[in-house]
């Protein structure tokens, strides 16, 4: 798998870009109005890709548009769909031809918060990011140049372009435009958030379930900590003896991160199925499961994952407030969806 040199030498295409001389454009943009849910954090935006309307609009468009993959049959809406909080479904995502990828597809909800993007947080920024399935021959296996050169014969998209960032589309604002849209994928309006801002009440079995969600006891909150439910952080849980994908190990060459992966966030999770980041755990109650359990002894295993020993009960309440954090006006957010 060749991802790391594809993301290496994409970086280096990036950084080498320069906003052509003399291209001008005479209309005007405007600062993109996102609305946070009152009790999340402000977002840090990057100072060279502040969020304006013709930007997301720009990375809306590239978001769903099939183009940018080599034969023309998936976007990055493909693996990523709305009405499955931005994800698939799918045990590891498909690429173009059906060639099977790396890894199970991750929810973009809130990523405007993440650092560290991967499994194995090797890449430091959306925009960054957006490379690596472009140029990976198992997703969308395409030439930068290529894609250049047909979307700029595209008047809309270069349109936009040239509003949004005063240059023909090219590869610097084809990433930066997709970046903008993708941090615009706020979800924070679950029956959970209702009940923290005092606008409803969750039902009994989810209130005991958040109640030992968050208790010292199972510790659950340890790691799917704050507003997104993560800590950011890398842990072994236990999944397995031996790892094929050895996770963190990958980036850091650290024997103590084999089978470290980032903590993924709760949000929207009974319908971001299957799970792990190989998707070998079909549902939640499984997933339960296996922290009751207390994982597959391994070296790494985080000090976290001890048998629990959680009865049927405690499992169905731990279940009902896990479904409490699905936020089903995301999932149909018509700003969300691909552009008629």
């Amino acid at each position: 798998m060749k991802k790391w040199l594809v993301i290496a030498i994409c970086a280096a295409v990036l950084a080498s870009c320069k906003k052509d001389e003399g291209v001008k454009c005479e209309s005007t943009d405007a600062p993109f109005n996102l609305i946070l849910p009152s009790h999340f954090p402000p977002i840090e935006f990057p100072e060279d890709n502040e969020l304006t309307e013709k930007r997301v609009e720009l990375g809306r468009r590239l978001f769903y548009d099939t183009r940018l993959s080599g034969d023309n049959s998936i976007s990055c809406g493909s693996c990523h769909g709305q009405a499955s909080a931005f994800t698939d479904n799918l045990a590891i995502s498909e690429g173009i031809e059906g060639r099977v990828g790396f890894r199970n597809s991750p929810t973009l909800g809130n990523v405007a918060y993440q650092e560290r993007l991967f499994g194995e947080g090797g890449v430091p920024n959306l925009e960054i990011q957006i490379l690596a399935p472009i140029g990976d021959e198992n997703e969308f296996d395409h030439d930068v140049s290529f894609i250049e050169t047909e979307l700029q014969a595209d008047p809309i998209l270069n349109n936009l372009s040239l509003i949004a960032y005063d240059r023909d589309i090219d590869i610097y604002a084809i990433t930066r435009a997709i970046s903008c849209f993708e941090r615009t994928m706020i979800t924070g309006g679950s029956a959970y958030d209702k009940h923290v801002l005092g606008e409803e009440s969750l039902s009994e079995d989810a209130l005991a379930g958040m109640e030992l969600f968050f208790s010292d006891e199972l510790a659950c909150s340890t790691c799917h900590s704050g507003h997104n439910f993560t800590d950011g952080g890398f842990h072994n849980i236990g999944l397995y003896e031996i790892y094929a994908d050895e996770g963190r190990f990958r980036i850091t060459s650290d024997v103590g991160d084999k089978g470290k992966f980032k903590t993924p966030s709760l949000r929207n999770i009974d319908l971001t199925y299957p799970y792990m980041h190989n998707g070998s755990i079909q549902t939640l109650e499984q997933v339960i499961n296996h922290f009751s359990s207390g994982g597959i002894s391994h070296v790494n295993q985080s000090e976290l994952v001890v048998p629990l020993d959680l009865t049927v009960s405690e499992k169905d309440q731990l279940l009902a407030f896990l479904k409490s954090l699905t936020d089903v006006d995301f999932l149909i957010n018509p700003d969300l969806a691909p552009l008629n």
